[in-house]
């Protein structure tokens, strides 16, 4: 999302402005290394933007300042934002998910904008220690995937545009790796070092 001072209506139009004045920009995030950072720092390698990074401690602080028009842009999860999105205070011109979320339907993903590998969803999921016995393990996953299907979980996520999901232990197990892969990647390009 950007301050609706920033004189560009969608995506592209950020894209190109921030072109057109490199360094001139900044964007906040919650912290050196948080998940705004990765996601914005992505953002600037596949765009090819040059937008300075603010950390902050903590989303309230970021909030504060874009919302002030001391930074100009930031990737941040909808909770926060949506009120601010909604009354005109904060423009939201694209999300990192794959698919469009419900509660922005009509904004489009990066993908959309061309990048089409480009996602930065936030996830979680449930560890157990090593060497846990595999009957354990099995009746975890089950129950946890009970739960996710449950109503209570489900209006939950709703609230904060998650998805539920789940699989065996190899498929979250692959999942990691291939996350660890592509962040490593972007950590190890931009130098990022948390604080």
């Amino acid at each position: 999302m950007i301050n609706p001072e920033v004189p560009a209506q969608n995506f592209k139009e950020f894209v190109a402005h921030v072109k057109k004045n490199p360094g001139r920009l900044n964007y906040g995030s919650a912290g050196n290394a948080s998940a705004g950072h990765l996601a914005m720092e992505y953002l600037k390698m596949v765009t090819g933007m040059f937008i300075t990074h603010i950390p902050y401690r903590g989303t309230g602080p970021q909030l504060t300042d874009l919302l002030a028009g001391r930074t100009q842009a930031s990737s941040a999860g909808t909770p926060a934002l949506l009120p601010h999105i909604k009354a005109g205070k904060l423009r939201a011109i694209a999300t990192g998910t794959v698919a469009r979320i419900s509660s922005l339907p009509d904004v489009p993903t990066v993908r959309e904008m061309g990048f089409k590998d480009f996602e930065t969803s936030q996830w979680y999921g449930m560890h157990a220690p090593a060497g846990t016995p595999p009957a354990i393990l099995q009746r975890l996953q089950e129950e946890i995937a009970k739960a996710v299907k449950s109503k209570n979980v489900q209006e939950r996520f709703a609230f904060d545009n998650a998805e539920g999901g789940g699989g065996s232990s190899a498929e979250y197990a692959a999942y990691i790796a291939a996350e660890q892969k592509i962040w490593k990647n972007i950590v190890e390009r931009t130098g990022m070092k948390p604080d």
